[in-house]
């Protein structure tokens, strides 16, 4: 009966049909009263398994978060759709805060969102005694284990609230990302038995993930925002210095960025957050210090320019892309320096234990950018998943770049560092082979070795770039502290000598991350209008996914707009009719025929993959699809080979020739078939990834 309601309250208030993967399990425990543990992926839906409950259960639900800046979009959130809400922090006076514990006190809300550091004030604590708090929902409970990467020791005092009501709550604990000792611990430290923490799996299945070595940062940067200008990106920089050198470049190029770090004023850091929610600029450079309080769902890309300290802080940060279910992009821009420099920073710490656990940690971030297996795989297996396999998906997977031999250039490089001294930096090293008339290199008398200029017809730029390359493939070395300099290391002398050959993959190309079609543009042109009337971010009013379903279904009536994703029933109530009419301007204007809607009542009914083996056994070409479904190619061959796996004829001879299997298998069978990387660099070019996914596939289905 409970479950029912929940899935009745799923879809009057939040528009959706069914639950995601964890969420009715983990909503069925907490209603039949088991504290409870959550571990599901950033954009997984952990704030539904709190939220539904609390419109179910008597009393109030108190949710426990450490994001303040989050509480306020969470409760305009919950307004928008008809649930009570409110909060109480830091940014309310002293009589907002009175007023709004008298409207508690009356029930008046349902829910209550405060920081940790609240349970530290004693009267705050004798009033929440006096309140029929039923649920206590602890978001970002990693916070509490001093083994996560975000230990908060006001989380600590959490255990002794929950002693202090006289009929005990129930507790939900919910994070992203908990290794399985943060997952003990928070289970220990809220008294939830191990049998109740439901694991969902960390992967995220609409993000792909790239690793860019020695490529021009700035250059990447430039070219990917620009390529994907009227998609939302944040990049991530390790220091405010660098910050700033990345928000200049950008303005300078003619971009609408923003930036966000703790050398700003909290006025102008939030003048800036603001510019980014409301869409008013849809680039954002910052430190790790921006990110948390934000619930921007269409976010696209998150690049990081820097590499970040550890694996959670990544993933964390990355998980930032994409929340609301479309595909979208992390990239790592990869520089061996940024190890000195996280190095550096970890090392200022003044505990030991602390300082020699961050340094592990950062080792496997360096681990995770020279590994030459499934990146996502790599991050699944970080936090405890067994044996994941390929996503498909990730630059290590799907890498069909060649390779030019640059041996001689790099011992070029090499030769040359050598014989200055291999004390100083890729800037004057470049200087020095591109044979320039600098201050400083004619000083040292650097114009007098037999290395000066020989590599002269190339830009200093350019010779940069190859140090970067030599760099990250680890011909040369970076010493540590605060100024390092580069150094040939034992690799790179095998290459002066002629041992070893340098092979170089041609630059990593930039595609666009979506493709937007004109409806798309103008509901999400009306969704801006709405939000600025109503004084909350675009997101809140429907998400781009929401926009994205809207214009595959064009809805022309109430029920119609009913069956959209996202929309319940109060979001239909208050807008329905306007973006109906620019539906209807937009179906008139275009000649649009009602068939356009011919997938929509399967898709409703039926899962996704099952959508896609109908049109393939109509006669669709997967790309036609792909097209249709306004879906990837990689999505669409994808759920072609979960139908065969599930059983459903599939016609081989429709991916791949008679020939081409007897020579996968044959590579296959000598290489094995738990990594897709060696066994596409072992095959002819013509062949792809899906090829042999589905030679695989059919082999496993005829043993």
């Amino acid at each position: 009966m409970l479950l029912a309601k929940a899935k009745q309250y799923l879809q009057q208030y939040f528009g959706y049909e069914s639950f995601r993967n964890g969420q009715e399990e983990i909503i069925t425990r907490v209603l039949s009263g088991y504290n409870t543990a959550g571990i599901m992926p950033t954009g997984g839906g952990k704030s539904i398994c709190y939220q539904i409950p609390a419109l179910i259960l008597p009393g109030i639900t108190l949710v426990i978060s450490p994001l303040i800046s989050l509480m306020k979009d969470q409760v305009d959130a919950l307004e928008q759709v008809g649930i009570s809400a409110t909060y109480l922090n830091s940014s309310l006076s002293m009589k907002e805060t009175r007023e709004r514990m008298h409207d508690i006190q009356h029930g008046i809300y349902k829910m209550l969102y405060i920081a940790p550091e609240r349970l530290e004030s004693s009267a705050f604590l004798e009033q929440l005694k006096e309140l029929p708090v039923s649920l206590v929902a602890v978001d970002e409970a990693h916070c509490i284990s001093q083994w996560g990467h975000d230990f908060r020791p006001s989380y600590l005092r959490i255990r002794h609230l929950l002693t202090q009501f006289s009929k005990q709550p129930t507790v939900l604990a919910l994070t992203a990302t908990a290794t399985p000792q943060v997952c003990e611990d928070i289970c220990e430290a809220l008294g939830i038995i191990p049998e109740s923490a439901v694991v969902t799996g960390f992967a995220r299945t609409n993000l792909s993930f790239k690793i860019v070595k020695g490529q021009n940062r700035l250059a990447y940067v430039k070219q990917y925002i620009e390529t994907n200008k009227n998609e939302a990106s944040i990049i991530y920089a390790a220091t405010r210095k660098e910050v700033d050198h990345v928000y200049e470049f950008l303005q300078k190029q003619g971009i609408c960025v923003g930036r966000y770090h703790a050398g700003m004023s909290d006025d102008e850091r939030g003048r800036q957050q603001d510019l980014f929610l409301q869409d008013d600029i849809t680039v954002m450079v910052a430190t790790n210090a921006f990110g948390m309080g934000i619930d921007k769902s269409n976010v696209r890309s998150v690049l990081h320019y820097q590499l970040p300290k550890n694996m959670e802080s990544y993933y964390q940060e990355a998980g930032r892309a994409g929340r609301d279910g479309l595909d979208s992009e992390c990239i790592l821009l990869f520089s061996p320096q940024d190890i000195q420099v996280q190095r550096y920073l970890i090392e200022q710490s003044h505990y030991e234990e602390r300082k020699n656990q961050e340094l592990h940690k950062l080792r496997q971030m360096k681990d995770y950018c020279y590994t030459e297996g499934c990146l996502q795989g790599f991050i699944l297996q970080y936090f405890g998943e067994n044996d994941p396999k390929p996503c498909g998906r990730c630059s290590n997977c799907v890498d069909e770049r060649t390779s030019v031999d640059v041996t001689r250039d790099a011992q070029m490089v090499l030769s040359c560092m050598i014989r200055m001294g291999e004390r100083f930096g890729k800037t004057i090293i470049s200087q020095v082979l591109t044979g320039s008339s600098n201050k400083k290199v004619l000083e040292l008398g650097f114009d007098k070795l037999t290395t000066y200029g020989i590599m002269k017809d190339r830009a200093a730029k350019d010779v940069a770039d190859l140090i970067d390359f030599l760099t990250s493939e680890q011909y040369i070395g970076v010493t540590s502290g605060q100024y390092p300099v580069l150094f040939v290391s034992n690799e790179g002398k095998e290459v002066l000598l002629g041992k070893k050959q340098v092979l170089r993959k041609e630059q990593m190309q930039i595609v666009q991350a979506s493709t937007d079609d004109t409806l798309f543009e103008m509901l999400r042109g009306l969704r801006k209008e709405i939000a600025a009337e109503e004084g909350v971010p675009p997101f809140v009013i429907f998400s781009d996914q929401t926009l994205r379903d809207m214009a595959a279904k064009l809805p022309q009536t109430t029920e119609e707009m009913l069956g959209v994703k996202g929309v319940g029933q109060q979001k239909q109530e208050r807008y329905g009719k306007r973006f109906i009419a620019i539906i209807d301007r937009y179906v008139t204007e275009n000649g649009v025929r009602p068939s356009s809607q011919r997938v929509v009542t399967k898709e409703k009914k039926e899962a996704s993959h099952l959508v896609t083996y109908e049109l393939y056994k109509q006669g669709y070409t997967l790309r036609d699809i792909a097209k249709e479904r306004n879906l990837s190619l990689l999505t669409i061959e994808n759920h072609i080979l979960q139908c065969a796996e599930e059983g459903k004829e599939v016609q081989w001879e429709h991916f791949f020739s008679q020939e081409q299997e007897v020579v996968i298998r044959e590579v296959i069978i000598e290489r094995g078939g738990e990594k897709l990387k060696p066994l596409k660099e072992a095959l002819p070019d013509d062949v792809s990834y899906f090829t042999i996914k589905a030679v695989l596939a059919k082999m496993r289905l005829n043993r």
